[in-house]
């Protein structure tokens, strides 16, 4: 199997975790998008644990690439984000597992091995947005306007996004580097469901965020 996250110490302790089952054999780790895309066109894994936000390529954009080109391979998310979008995201990508970040050991493995035996296992939170989409309840994460699940800096984000201004003009209103930018517009882009920027951006004046151009 395969583990996908940004985070060094995130990957370690998967490993451990991992390795601590004799019957899971981990294949290759990953830190960004582009690279477990990579990885697991080259060792087909059984299994591969995901997260949402990864530099370049996000994980919802990684899942989709994966399964178009091996569908044979099961992800299951493991990720800190507990929303409607997220979870509708992860599974119309075609996640077969969601998992939330503070999982304990046994819940880890015990993901993996029903996501390698064909089975779907999910977080109660992400269970809850599921049931609540089916039964077009509205969850507790979702927003006004055409924009559910984003979270309030999200939104803010997006409405300068909308506004014309580069990343590096956000980066420099939200004192934040550009990379963080980078990666709170994949997650945006994976939430809404759009390919690309492009698409977030005119969801979002289509939802009334966005003014005047302020890029010039």
């Amino acid at each position: 199997m395969l583990v996908a996250d940004d985070h060094p110490t995130v990957r370690y302790g998967l490993r451990a975790v991992l390795g601590s089952d004799p019957s899971v054999q981990l294949v290759g780790e990953a830190g960004a998008g582009e690279q477990v895309v990579a990885l697991a066109a080259e060792t087909v894994p059984d299994v591969v644990l995901m997260d949402v936000t990864m530099p370049g390529l996000n994980g919802i954009e990684a899942t989709r690439r994966i399964l178009g080109a091996t569908p044979s391979v099961r992800i299951v998310m493991l990720t800190m984000y507990d929303d409607s979008a997220s979870v509708l995201a992860a599974v119309r990508a075609g996640a077969r597992g969601y998992l939330l970040k503070g999982a304990d050991r046994d819940e880890i493995l015990r993901a993996v091995h029903a996501a390698a035996g064909g089975a779907g296992v999910f977080a109660a939170a992400a269970t809850e947005h599921l049931a609540a989409r089916v039964t077009g309840a509205r969850t507790p994460g979702a927003a006004a306007g055409g924009l559910p699940g984003l979270t309030e800096r999200e939104r803010e984000l997006l409405d300068l996004m909308a506004r014309g201004l580069t990343n590096a003009a956000i980066a420099d209103r939200f004192r934040i580097s550009p990379k963080t930018v980078r990666n709170h517009t994949s997650t945006i882009v994976a939430k809404l469901g759009e390919q690309g920027r492009a698409g977030a951006v005119a969801r979002a004046r289509a939802a009334g965020l966005g003014g005047p151009d302020e890029a010039g």
